[in-house]
């Protein structure tokens, strides 16, 4: 029977959930997650837990934060001044942004606090600092 190995392009369904329990992604109900083993596509720890499966097996991994997305950084966390920030635009603790790094790549960021002259804004991935939980399994191999 047929493993995966680093370089096969996989299909698998997948549900991500805390330690708690609380789920925070699956592709139940959608199509199943397509990505090349050992491609960097995914975090390190769901990479690693594919070679060897074969189509039709499930396991469930526990990811710690630094084989997921790392542990959180307080440098992730800037204070942006108020007078950079449109006049007309409302914002509130927990609202997302999207600022632009030097590069002008997208980078994700939520309000945490809004002080008189700055906003601080935290740009550490939603998971980082987590250990994570998913349930995977193989749907399908392309060698």
């Amino acid at each position: 029977m047929q493993q995966v190995k680093s370089g096969d392009v996989v299909k698998v369904h997948y549900t991500g959930k805390l330690t708690t329990g609380e789920a925070f992604d699956s592709s139940i109900g959608r199509e199943p997650l397509e990505f090349t083993v050992g491609g960097g596509q995914m975090i390190k720890g769901f990479d690693a837990a594919l070679p060897g499966m074969a189509v039709g097996d499930k396991k469930t991994i526990n990811i710690p934060a630094e084989e997921g997305y790392g542990e959180r950084s307080e440098e992730a966390v800037i204070e942006f001044p108020k007078a950079n920030v449109p006049a007309d635009m409302k914002l509130e603790p927990g609202m997302q942004l999207t600022l632009s790094n030097q590069q002008g790549q997208p980078v994700p960021v939520v309000v945490k606090e809004i002080k008189d002259d700055v906003v601080v804004l935290d740009a550490n991935h939603f998971l980082a600092g987590k250990e994570l939980v998913f349930d995977i399994e193989l749907v399908e191999i392309n060698a």
